[in-house]
């Protein structure tokens, strides 16, 4: 019982976890494709 009850806790926490740094991960692939565009537009 104890085993599983902590399995589920850290499910929960990892799936927080991923949650968080997906919406960061999501924004600084946003920043960096602006760049992107903006660089090669100047060229």
């Amino acid at each position: 019982m104890r085993v599983s009850r902590l399995g589920a806790k850290l499910l929960v926490v990892l799936i927080g976890l991923v949650i968080i740094f997906k919406d960061q991960l999501t924004g600084l692939v946003k920043d960096l494709l602006s760049k992107i565009t903006k660089q090669s537009n100047s060229i």
